[in-house]
């Protein structure tokens, strides 16, 4: 009986777990960050092959993506915080998937005709379609944005309730699950498209992203009826309302799962509604609505106690030392070839998951805090491998060689690519990028002694950097009241995506292979800079006790104000 009994228990919490909000959620995100990764990867290089191997398309692209998260990210924010979560979550799914099946239509329509839709009114039909196509990918980033803030931001602190190791736990598992799915997804679209054709490539995502979106809002809806919490949002009048859509019933003793009896991370009195002015019902008070919108969202975040840790995440986005087709460019041009970079992805999204790992171990032993200072201190000495790289043999690093050098050649067209060119740029520009060295020149050891640092010493990095990157995010959940996550949220995207642009211009500025030791020596300045205001946020907080490791019971981590809540 006993065995039995116990045996029925196990079997019972294996159930609850697996029906749990919490499970749910991750499946929910493993769906949506799986289509995500697909079509991130699939639409730059259907770009590249819809423009003749130019970059161009997908350079004008990615502009207007990070320019577009800098001017609304505050906007999408506020919208998060104004509506009911339910139907926050539900319309940027809808509109996110629905862009995506309409992008991969309008595709396969190109890649079918393309030869047709060129003779036609000069190709400006084919003009049309790459607009279409880049406008209506970039309306799926943003409502893809609004999905990341609302789930990830929202409500995986409402599902965690009070509990600051749960909330710790869920960032890690999400964290791990983009890690997977950033490796795994375009894995397999790219095989796709290797063995089939582009056209099949953007019928499979269509189609992906159609299924997905079924699954991905029955989800929502059960994790919804699951946490009445997520009812209950600061200020809104939809309150009472949602709450009478929820199936759950009043008795609290018929085996409810504590996720589903969650609390709000903080409470709020509710919001009195006011009368508007006869200003407020104008014409130009409505227009200009989203520009104050804009304007007190930036405020809001200024002020926010965390905004040096906030701005210290933000500023590791000024980098090259990073998987991007910056450093995967500079790699072919010192004579790696893409099966070697494959593996060196791989060990750098195992590197990450050891970060997500090592996360929750030393929050338990050290607190939140002292996680991203020790975090920040394991980055920046492993970028230190880095710098080294820049100046050991097989560097191509050479001052005597302007920077602006490739630039103003380009510009002023006097100078001709050959066709074995390893310059960047000819790398970045669609150039022969998977030769190797040149056949007169043998590689040695030595020769790989400079670039094999570098990556040593990105891929090492990883640790710290999402242990940290998981830091500032929990920092932010927690200590940023309800009715602004959303529009803080939304700011800090802005802020990642401002970072990041710079870090593309500084590259289009000095493209050459022997200028990248310098952008290496400027990337590494700005993560310096940017764990710097965060010693400083850290040691505002703690004082001197930032650097005495004390027992989860002894540490007390405050910000300031009182009406704010303590982080854990």
């Amino acid at each position: 009986m006993d065995s039995s009994g116990a045996n029925k228990t196990c079997c019972e919490s294996i159930r609850d777990f697996f029906t749990s909000a919490k499970f749910l959620i991750y499946m929910g995100h493993a769906l949506s960050t799986w289509g995500d990764r697909m079509w991130n990867f699939a639409v730059a290089v259907f770009l590249v092959e819809l423009y003749g191997n130019s970059l161009l398309l997908t350079a004008v692209y990615g502009l207007v993506v990070a320019g577009s998260v800098l001017l609304l990210g505050a906007i999408i924010g506020d919208w998060v915080d104004r509506n009911p979560r339910l139907k926050v979550a539900q319309t940027s799914l809808l509109v996110q998937n629905s862009c995506v099946i309409v992008c991969g239509i309008l595709l396969m329509v190109v890649f079918q005709f393309k030869e047709q839709l060129v003779e036609l009114y000069n190709g400006w039909i084919l003009t049309t379609c790459y607009i279409l196509v880049i406008t209506i990918a970039n309306i799926a980033n943003l409502a893809s944005t609004a999905t990341s803030i609302t789930i990830q931001r929202d409500w995986v602190v409402v599902v965690a309730g009070q509990d600051s190791s749960k909330l710790a736990d869920m960032n890690a598992t999400v964290r791990i699950i983009d890690q997977l799915t950033n490796i795994l997804a375009p894995m397999l679209v790219g095989q796709i498209m290797a063995f089939g054709s582009h056209f099949i490539g953007c019928g499979f995502i269509a189609g992906w992203n159609l299924c997905s979106m079924c699954l991905e809002y029955a989800l929502l809806w059960k994790v919804y009826q699951k946490t009445p919490a997520l009812a209950m949002k600061a200020g809104q009048k939809e309150q009472q309302q949602e709450l009478k859509q929820l199936s759950v019933p009043k008795d609290s003793d018929n085996g409810q799962s504590p996720e589903e009896s969650s609390q709000p991370l903080m409470d709020e009195a509710p919001a009195v509604d006011k009368p508007d002015t006869p200003q407020q019902n104008g014409f130009c008070y409505q227009v200009t609505e989203p520009l104050r919108t804009l304007k007190s969202g930036w405020v809001a975040y200024y002020n926010q106690n965390i905004f040096f840790a906030g701005m210290s995440l933000a500023f590791l986005y000024m980098t090259v030392l990073g998987f991007d087709c910056i450093t995967t460019g500079y790699a072919y041009t010192q004579g790696l070839n893409g099966s070697v970079l494959s593996l060196l992805m791989g060990a750098s999204a195992v590197s990450g998951i050891c970060g997500t790992v090592a996360f929750t171990w030393v929050r338990k032993k050290c607190g939140l805090i002292r996680t991203g200072f020790i975090s920040g201190v394991a980055q920046l000495s492993c970028l230190m491998l880095c710098v080294v790289s820049v100046f050991s043999p097989g560097s191509p690093f050479d001052l005597s060689v302007s920077p602006f050098q490739d630039l103003y050649t380009h510009l002023i067209g006097e100078k001709t690519l050959p066709e074995a060119d390893h310059s960047l740029t000819s790398v970045l520009t669609g150039g022969n990028a998977t030769t190797a060295a040149p056949a007169a020149e043998q590689p040695t050891l030595q020769s790989y002694m400079s670039v094999s640092l570098l990556f040593a010493g990105v891929i090492a990095a990883r640790v710290g950097l999402w242990s940290f990157d998981l830091t500032v995010t929990q920092l932010i959940q927690e200590n940023v009241i309800e009715s602004e996550r959303g529009v803080i949220n939304g700011v800090q995207n802005s802020m990642n995506y401002l970072l990041d642009l710079l870090h593309f211009i500084m590259v289009i500025l000095a493209p050459n292979p022997e200028a990248f030791g310098l952008l290496v020596v400027i990337s590494v300045t700005f993560v310096a800079m940017g764990h710097i205001m965060y010693f400083r946020f850290a040691f505002k907080s703690l004082g001197n006790r930032l650097f005495l490791c004390c027992s989860p019971e002894q540490k007390v981590e405050t910000v300031d104000p009182p009406s704010l809540p303590t982080t854990v």
